[in-house]
């Protein structure tokens, strides 16, 4: 399939397949004519592509789910070996930045009711910012 084609049944500009094939995540084939030509396995690594982009993978993260891309949604399956760094990596991140949100929290609620008994591991609003 042609570019345009990709794009279509991917749900992505082809600007954006311009870009995967730039950064590496997506080798298509060229014709006689130049023009770029994918299988039909392009379509699940494009979806995967912009699924993990969407989850916040960087390209270069990306990369590393490469031997992965054809195989399902890669997020909600087993862990693919290359990825397992990448993947690592953004549990390490949003473990902090779920620390850097947890402490906030505890900060604004002790603001607003004078208590400064933390609220660890609790994903509960507290009762002085719920709007009944």
């Amino acid at each position: 399939m042609l570019i345009g084609e990709l794009a279509r049944a991917s749900d992505v500009t082809i600007r954006a397949l311009r870009y995967y094939e730039q950064e590496g995540l997506l080798r298509p084939e060229r014709g006689p004519n130049g023009y770029r030509r994918y299988d039909e396995g392009a379509v699940t690594r494009v979806r995967n592509i912009q699924l993990l982009l969407s989850n916040g993978f960087t390209a270069q993260d990306v990369r590393g789910f490469l031997p992965c891309l054809e195989d399902g949604e890669v997020l909600l399956g087993a862990a693919c070996p290359p990825s397992v760094e990448a993947m690592s990596r953004k549990i390490a991140d949003l473990e902090e930045r779920i620390a850097e949100l947890s402490a906030t929290r505890d900060r604004l609620v002790e603001a607003l009711t004078g208590d400064t008994t933390p609220q660890p591991g609790t994903v509960t609003r507290h009762p002085a910012y719920t709007h009944g």
